[in-house]
């Protein structure tokens, strides 16, 4: 996905910090991939600009940029100003320390028509996606345009040359945010068999009392997708109301939570590989619907193990080590292995002599591998360290499985001979006992 970012600074105001986005305006008819994919899209360079995105409690002046509008407003800017009158977006802070964690926010917007509303009817409605990339909130939200201010001569307003809409004295497009849904934790990584809290919430300008809220999570996972959870919701004069369907037991979502607070979120218990995909939480609340992603990825660090705990040569027969790596996930692992001999300072690898086998898929969906190792004794003297060191995404450093060759022990014939010597000896002394006697 193609996305423009061009600075992202803040604006301490006398109701709190602003928040400047670039962005890129999404239309059909071009000729790069879109939000959606599939279709062809024109992308036009826009700002997004937050009004009092964060209250200024702990900010300094001296840390913060001022945003200023085009001193002569011009028809073909793309500025959106936003304005959320009732509508408080968790962990919008982490947009503000975005820049100094050298993290980039990805925006795009495009044009949004609600339920039962005519194409090109007022106020006109857009969708923007914001997502801070590397962890941190994921957000959709649906803007409406508001009436720019009145100006005390009769000249007609500014309109904005793309989009036929009137621009404020500033030369801002004026919105405010009426719906959005939002995820505090759009990807996850968690471990076979346990338990997950999928996040997803959405906050509602206005909503009518008694009215459906509407979820559904989807599951999309190369190239297949399936709805695991439809839920409708309403709040009743006695308690909350819900129609429920759920494909996959040991999943639940809360109807109380998602009417009265806006919490979407979807746990899932008891994980398995096959729950792995990217989920798709959609809600909706009288004419706004939209939705967000949470990516779940499912792992399991390899259990390592040498066919052998200990190794010694008793002869010039060359030997087998193998390294087993047992029931791992996702499936890229990699195996080398290390000699080093008392005389070396320095492991030497010996990757380049190893062969691996193929993986072995187990019904549960984790793999298994095998890496092996031909060794010599003239190569490989006593005392010297065998290591089987594998690297997978799952561990922070690679692990270790090692053996140390032995001392070989004597042979059979050698203690054959030792055993004759023993028993000449005790025969001879009784001889020449008897014959002294």
């Amino acid at each position: 996905m193609l996305t423009i970012l061009v600075f992202l600074s803040l604006v301490y105001g006398l109701e709190g910090a602003d928040v400047v986005l670039s962005c890129s305006l999404i239309e059909e008819g071009g000729g790069m991939g879109g939000m959606m994919g599939g279709a062809m899209f024109k992308r036009t360079p826009s700002t997004l600009v937050f009004k009092d995105l964060v209250g200024n409690d702990g900010l300094s002046p001296e840390l913060v940029t001022p945003y200023n509008p085009p001193e002569t407003p011009n028809a073909d800017d793309l500025i959106f100003e936003l304005t959320l009158p009732s509508i408080q977006i968790p962990n919008a802070d982490l947009l503000l320390h975005a820049d100094c964690n050298e993290q980039e926010v990805v925006c795009e917007i495009s044009h949004y028509v609600p339920r039962g509303a005519e194409l090109d009817s007022l106020p006109a409605h857009f969708i923007g996606s914001v997502q801070l990339e590397g962890g941190g909130i994921s957000l959709t939200l649906v803007l409406q345009t508001l009436h720019s201010e009145t100006t005390q001569s009769d000249t007609q307003p500014l309109m904005q040359s793309k989009l036929n809409l009137p621009l404020s004295q500033s030369g801002t497009l004026q919105t405010e945010v009426v719906f959005v849904v939002f995820s505090r934790v759009p990807s996850i990584v968690v471990p076979i068999g346990g338990d997950v809290l999928l996040d997803c919430g959405f906050r509602q300008k206005t909503s009518v009392p008694g009215q459906d809220v509407a979820l559904e999570w989807r599951i999309q996972h190369r190239g297949n997708g399936r709805k695991i959870l439809d839920m409708k919701a309403r709040e009743t004069e006695a308690d909350v109301g819900q129609d429920l369907f759920v494909d996959r037991e040991g999943t639940s979502a809360e109807a109380d939570l998602l009417v009265r607070d806006g919490n979407a979120s979807l746990t899932l218990r008891r994980l398995k590989v096959s729950d792995e995909g990217t989920y798709i939480c959609t809600v909706g609340s009288g004419e706004f619907q939209t939705q967000q992603i949470v990516q779940l990825h499912i792992t399991q660090p390899p259990r390592i193990t040498l066919s052998e705990e200990k190794l010694t040569f008793q002869d010039t027969t060359p030997q087998k080590l193998s390294c087993h790596c047992h029931r791992y996930y996702p499936l890229d692992v990699q195996v080398e292995w290390f000699s080093q001999a008392p005389s070396e300072e320095e492991p030497v690898s010996l990757s380049k002599e190893s062969s691996l086998s193929s993986h072995r898929q187990h019904s549960d969906g984790t793999y298994s591998l095998s890496s092996h190792l031909t060794l010599r004794p003239e190569k490989t003297p006593p005392g010297t360290v065998i290591t089987c060191r594998v690297s997978h995404s799952t561990l922070e450093t690679p692990s270790d499985a090692t053996l140390t060759v032995g001392e070989p022990e004597p042979s059979t014939a050698f203690w054959t001979v030792v055993l004759m010597l023993a028993i000449s000896v005790v025969f001879l002394y009784q001889a020449f006992k008897d014959v002294e006697n």
